[in-house]
């Protein structure tokens, strides 16, 4: 009976064994797991775009034990940075935006065994997973509040690059406007640049000086330079990307959330998971929570606006 009892424990002590085992080489799985993020040519400290991707990559740290490290890509060598990355031997290569596409299809063909995202453009390869939102609906968004309080019947819209990307954010924003607002003016500027703040001040005056009293700003680190002159100007602007209100408290009413760290987070703990990165194209809207608005502050809405507003946010746009 007593010989019993010693295997018994022998054997239990040997399950307990192989399950801390198993445990660890779980947990070093997702320890070991390494990304390398390329920020936007704005870089960090944008309190928009790349911001949010880093806090995404963050929370990964900080929940599923991955390791990262990232690259600013400020003199535009996408490629350059990339390879370096890539070098590095990161398990998972990250991309933002538009102007990384050509460098990261290119760099995913030549290196077919490498898993990349993309976010923000669309790849068909095989080995990149990419990741587009419906700015489209987070503008339309911002446009309906533009057209719901502006005074004067004119409000501006401020871009960087003159991108298809950046055309997406332009249109939804006029249609919001049009849509509460028939008789609104909507004024539009490309600045050329993402990452002048200088340029961003120059074309905000410009705008207010044509009687705009609302201005949206999507032009990364340019923006800023728009959203401060507001402040100074007295006048509304609406943040984009991520919160942007502790950028100009006086001015900034709302901003259009891309969560795009929601997203990253998401994808990574997919991959961290098992998921395999297939070529697939996911597409996030109002729908899908991957777009939206921050708080509305400064302003108040009437009963009948807030309503308005609600439709679109719980059914999408028509």
């Amino acid at each position: 009976m007593r010989k019993s009892y010693i295997l018994l424990f022998v054997l239990l002590f040997l399950m307990l064994l192989a399950s801390c085992s198993s445990e660890d080489k779980s947990e070093k799985s997702k320890e070991t797991m390494s990304f390398g993020l390329l920020v936007t040519e704005s870089g960090l400290g944008d309190a928009s775009y790349s911001d949010s991707a880093l806090r995404g990559l963050e929370k990964a740290r900080d929940e599923l034990g991955i390791t990262f490290d990232y690259r600013e890509p400020v003199e535009r060598n996408f490629k350059e940075q990339l390879q370096e990355l890539i070098d590095r031997d990161y398990d998972v290569i990250i991309g933002l935006g538009f102007n990384a596409q050509s460098a990261i299809n290119e760099l995913a063909d030549q290196y077919p065994k490498k898993q990349f995202i993309l976010l923000d453009a669309d790849s068909d390869r095989e080995n990149v997973i990419s990741i587009s939102f419906k700015v489209d609906e987070g503008s339309y968004l911002i446009g309906m509040l533009a057209g719901m309080k502006t005074k004067s019947d004119t409000v501006g819209f401020i871009g960087g690059e003159k991108l298809p990307a950046i055309q997406e954010f332009e249109q939804g924003f006029r249609e919001g406007v049009k849509k509460v607002n028939k008789n609104a003016k909507v004024l539009v500027d490309y600045t050329g640049t993402f990452g002048d703040d200088k340029a961003g001040k120059d074309t905000a005056n410009k705008q207010i000086k044509k009687g705009a009293d609302f201005l949206f700003p999507v032009a990364g680190f340019t923006g800023i330079g728009a959203l401060t002159e507001a402040q100074k100007k007295n006048i509304y602007a609406f943040g984009v990307d991520s919160d942007q209100f502790f950028v100009a408290e006086k001015a900034v009413v709302s901003s259009m959330l891309k969560n795009i760290d929601i997203a990253l987070y998401n994808i990574v703990k997919e991959i961290v998971d098992g998921k395999a990165i297939t070529g697939e194209h996911l597409e996030l809207g109002i729908k899908e929570e991957g777009v939206g608005l921050a708080p509305i502050r400064i302003i108040k809405l009437s009963h009948n606006e807030q309503q308005k507003l609600n439709a679109v946010m719980e059914k999408g746009v028509d």
